[in-house]
């Protein structure tokens, strides 16, 4: 009977440890699509399992989303509340606040029966540049991915979201670019064809921390701060893994001692 028991124990074991170690697995860890050039593997502050968010760095990758990316892609599963919230950019309450009464949202019927417009509150999500899908394909070609999840959604992570944002070259001779196109060999989805044109360029984004404002290290900064966008509870799920892990320590060694007891005791 008490074989038994102990036999159960270790099944239970092994199953939180094997969720232990998917907590613990490193942020953005997918690879690349083979059908583009290997990216880069940036050393992020966040990757491995004790990896955590770099605050100043997503304070600026914030100010890249706003003053570069907003104009074309939403963001619609980030509220602003979350800009405040432990384990992101932790903007204190008046910031956060502030920036939510930079944009405006829709909201209503009033009594009347209308809608209307005000200033956002912590509460609202980042609204979207367009009215709707159909504006964002007249205006844009093609309706924008959201960037909310964008990190976790394509293969890379914020490694592609890096290498896309800083591999615009010439298209080859035997590659014929549409009109309005562009040639980006990591955008792999459409053969290295991409509607978007390359976004940044050196001093586009003034940072108040006198961080180098080149093309290179605002790619860096958005790209961390979408991965924040898209696991936003990372930093928590590192420290449970870790927790868990300690604790199936403990529990092995009780295991096996009250093993070795048991077969002490039938001999």
């Amino acid at each position: 009977m008490k074989m038994k028991m102990i036999h159960k124990l270790s099944i239970a074991v092994a199953a939180v440890a094997m969720a232990a170690g998917f907590a613990l697995l490193p942020a953005g860890s997918a690879q690349a699509s083979s059908e583009g050039p290997e990216l880069e593997h940036i050393d992020w502050s966040f990757k491995g399992p004790f990896g955590t968010f770099d605050r100043s760095q997503l304070r600026r990758g914030y100010k890249v989303y706003k003053e570069v990316c907003a104009t074309c892609h939403s963001m619609q599963y980030v509220s602003f509340r979350n800009l405040a919230e432990d384990g992101g950019p932790e903007f204190s309450v008046p910031e956060m606040k502030a920036i939510a009464a930079g944009y405006t949202v829709q909201d209503g019927p009033d009594q009347s029966g209308d809608m209307f417009e005000r200033p956002a509150e912590g509460k609202d999500k980042f609204p979207s540049p367009y009215a709707n899908n159909e504006a964002a394909a007249a205006a844009m070609g093609a309706v924008p991915p959201d960037l909310s999840l964008i990190a976790k959604a394509r293969a890379g992570g914020p490694d592609y979201i890096h290498a896309l944002l800083t591999g615009y070259t010439e298209a080859p001779a035997d590659v014929t670019i549409p009109a309005g196109g562009n040639y980006n060999p990591y955008f792999a989805a459409g053969s290295g064809i991409i509607a978007m044109p390359n976004p940044l360029s050196d001093g586009q984004v003034d940072y108040e921390d006198g961080t180098p404002n080149t093309a290179e290290q605002m790619s860096q900064d958005v790209s961390a701060f979408l991965m924040w966008t898209a696991e936003p509870k990372l930093e928590a799920r590192h420290r449970i893994g870790f927790q868990v892990l300690l604790y199936l320590i403990a529990l092995a060694g009780i295991l096996y001692f009250a093993t070795r007891k048991i077969w002490a005791d039938q001999h």
